[in-house]
């Protein structure tokens, strides 16, 4: 597996596909660019989600938030591919994105972006 930034996120089979449970992340650290100034912004993001059959490999998931360092992209833009790319790579059951950023120009912006398989 690469230790550089990588948008390849990896799973791995869940060992209870049969029972819901809940699984929390979070990392104080991710930065992303805002497209307008160039100038970083930093975000709390935390991701939480019921799996199904596929549970994400967690240095691959940190190695997909660092890719975000050098791109620009507006919070809700972040927040919302996040969730596309991690449903897109595990299928859960149920799963939120939340992006608590860092106060800039006075303002403090949290995103939360949700995904429910239909019929779950």
């Amino acid at each position: 597996m690469p230790t550089k930034p990588s948008r390849e996120l990896q799973t791995v089979p869940n060992p209870y596909p049969d029972r819901d449970y809940t699984v929390e992340i979070s990392t104080p650290e991710f930065t992303c660019l805002c497209p307008i100034t160039g100038q970083p912004d930093f975000a709390e993001i935390r991701i939480t989600y019921v799996p199904d059959r596929l549970i994400v490999e967690l240095k691959s998931l940190k190695l997909y938030l660092w890719s975000y360092r050098d791109e620009g992209g507006f919070h809700e833009k972040v927040i919302n591919q996040i969730l596309d790319d991690l449903v897109s790579a595990c299928s859960p059951r149920r799963m939120d994105v939340v992006g608590s950023f860092n106060v800039r120009g006075g303002l403090k912006t949290v995103v939360t972006a949700s995904y429910q398989r239909p019929g779950s």
